[in-house]
């Protein structure tokens, strides 16, 4: 079986596709992609999309977490990234849904906002990545910064308020979750790669730790992703 995952480090999505093809036990190849150069990349490589996680398997190709989810499942049924009960695999996938449509945007959309605006934040996302050249980096960035803003409308700052605002509301639904027994089981779902990885990357943003730090939420988080190898320095403080 050839296979072949192209993701961006950064990407936490494509850490929920690694992820995935770990828990099957799938050996695969990791063609790691430089952000902001991963929608030509993938274009290239063959796929319709341009965003990541993007695999190839066998010469299908599929673009997304979600449609990776139910590719593996497909083509290894064993260990299930769904319930087999459908009750139980409808919630599931609810999960997973709202996890890729709400809630990971919102660290993205906070990112991508602030690199949008301020010329700083540029600098600091350059040096999180370990450019050697930070600030040559971040004068390119800009063109590529408004590129992406427009995704998500990451562009509005009343927009990423209202992310903020919102998230303890999403944060206790999460909880909710656990306490359904949706995720959060002894073996994991597609829902749990799909949330704990946005919420294991939130941790290392300074402006939401405080509000994940001693919950069980970071308990899930960290058990599904124990190490993400980036910090982001405070970001809403530029909002005021």
């Amino acid at each position: 079986m050839e296979v072949r995952l192209y993701g961006v480090s950064f990407s936490y999505p494509s850490w929920a596709a690694r992820l995935m093809l770990q828990h099957k036990g799938i050996e695969h190849e990791w063609v790691k992609v430089a952000p902001g150069a991963h929608a030509f990349r993938v274009r290239l490589a063959g796929f319709r999309g341009g965003t990541v996680p993007a695999l190839r398997l066998d010469g299908r190709r599929v673009v997304g977490s979600r449609c990776i989810s139910r590719l593996l499942d497909e083509v290894k049924p064993e260990p299930s990234l769904f319930p087999a009960d459908p009750a139980r695999r409808r919630a599931v996938e609810e999960a997973e849904e709202w996890g890729e449509t709400v809630l990971q945007p919102i660290p993205r959309r906070l990112l991508r906002w602030a690199i949008r605006h301020h010329p700083d934040a540029r600098v600091m996302l350059a040096r999180v990545l370990g450019s050697p050249r930070p600030e040559l980096v971040a004068r390119f960035m800009g063109p590529v910064a408004a590129f992406y803003a427009r995704r998500e409308d990451a562009r509005s700052s009343e927009r990423v308020r209202a992310d903020w605002t919102a998230l303890p509301g999403h944060l206790d639904h999460i909880e909710q979750l656990i306490a359904d027994g949706v995720i959060a089981a002894p073996e994991p779902n597609a829902a749990d790669f799909q949330i704990a990885t946005t919420l294991r990357a939130m941790l290392a943003f300074e402006d939401y730790e405080p509000l994940l730090s001693g919950r069980p939420i970071e308990q899930l988080a960290r058990r599904i992703l124990p190490e993400y190898p980036y910090r982001i320095p405070s970001l809403m403080h530029l909002l005021r």
